[in-house]
């Protein structure tokens, strides 16, 4: 059955934070916790995005480049002894998805994992979860508009979270607050969104509706990616760019498939691994292996990937050499051994690849062998 739910209330503009204050009262948020980064706290995007609030509100800056459940368990403490009633994350993914898991724990007992979607959890999470609204600093995640959070857990797995009763209630999207965005996090976060874009709209699932988005948002995302990263200043690239984000996001819930399952499996191991940057080096492998997959190849969908990147060619390779191509002019690493990532790490990334969330929405179902092929192609 195809299904595609958009439950979140969407500001994109330029100038849509100043809208923060109005959206606390429609959702009923008295005393919001701000949860950020040092790192945006420290560049003043944290000032400008909370510049329309007459009283700033509390703030929590703690979150660490991966969401881990320790960071959780920090801010619910604050949480409480401050008596807040929901959340505002302003900042990356990490700071929206640890607010998803702050607005989890808060209200539903025992260890993060008991809720985690691979443990069977998700479903059991319930409308008690707190409000969270999301202020998106970076345009990749795409966590703003999403029903997921992706957060490691005390036993150093890095697991998915899935219930519409975790999706924001509104996600105001002002590309004003990526101005400043540093090349290197331009470049890392944009690759995420492009490989949302690409792996939701190869994913089997009929959801023609999703496709549509992701199609638009890789057309967006691909034609400004570059420019957004050697201007940051340049306000249209920008805005494709949170588009980019927006459209990979509304469309993922589709599914995802390999390149998220070795990042997750990844990233979950070496959590100072950039989630986007890792996304980047496993895509032209993971896009080579999708190819021979039979609704891929039934519906020309790696055609149709060329056709929306603006590729002469409409194949695996021209499609694969051309992000390899993109990744090198944007001054990402060109493989895993660029970024420090041993062989040795190899089985523990596949025992845990086999097992993500994303594994089973792959169009070709990877074995562990064909991990471990994934994995030498992206070395």
């Amino acid at each position: 059955m195809a299904q595609i739910l958009y439950l979140t209330r969407i500001e994109l503009e330029f100038g849509a934070s100043r809208l923060l204050p109005a959206e606390c009262e429609r959702v009923g948020m008295r005393r919001p916790l701000v949860v950020t980064d040092a790192g945006v706290r420290a560049a003043g995007v944290l000032d400008q995005a909370l510049a329309a609030f007459a009283t700033p509100p509390a703030v929590f800056d703690r979150t660490p480049p991966n969401p881990t459940e320790a960071a959780v368990r920090l801010a619910v403490e604050q949480l409480r002894e401050m008596g807040c009633d929901g959340l505002i994350a302003v900042g990356g993914g990490s700071s929206i998805d640890l607010a998803k898991g702050v607005a989890l724990a808060a209200t539903h007992e025992g260890p993060l994992k008991r809720w985690a979607t691979i443990e069977g959890g998700a479903v059991d999470i319930t409308s008690k979860v707190l409000p969270v609204i999301a202020v998106p600093t970076t345009a990749g995640t795409g966590s703003e508009v999403a029903r997921g959070a992706i957060l490691i857990v005390d036993d150093g797995r890095k697991l998915g979270f899935h219930n519409w009763e975790l999706c924001p209630k509104a996600a105001i999207c002002d590309p004003e607050l990526t101005l400043a965005l540093p090349p290197h996090l331009t470049a890392a976060t944009g690759m995420d969104a492009i490989a949302h874009c690409i792996e939701t709209f190869l994913a089997p699932a009929l959801n023609p509706p999703a496709d549509g988005i992701a199609l638009e948002g890789l057309r967006r995302g691909w034609q400004s990616i570059e420019r957004a990263t050697r201007d940051g200043q340049d306000r249209d690239a920008r805005l494709d760019m949170m588009c980019a984000s927006v459209h990979g996001a509304l469309a993922f819930q589709k599914g995802l498939g390999a390149v998220h399952s070795l990042s997750h499996a990844l990233g979950g191991l070496a959590p100072r691994l950039h989630h986007g940057t890792l996304n980047a080096v496993f895509l032209p492998a993971v896009i080579r292996f999708n190819a021979e997959a039979a609704s891929v190849q039934r519906e020309g969908r790696i055609a149709r990937l060329a056709q929306a990147m603006g590729l002469a060619v409409g194949s695996a390779d021209a499609v694969a050499n051309a992000i390899t191509a993109l990744n090198a002019r944007l001054g990402l690493p060109v493989g895993l051994d660029a970024m420090g990532v041993a062989p040795a790490l190899d089985d523990a990334i596949i025992d845990r690849a086999l097992l993500d969330h994303c594994h089973k929405t792959n169009p070709r179902l990877a074995s562990a062998d064909d991990y471990r092929a994934l994995l030498a192609a992206s070395r």
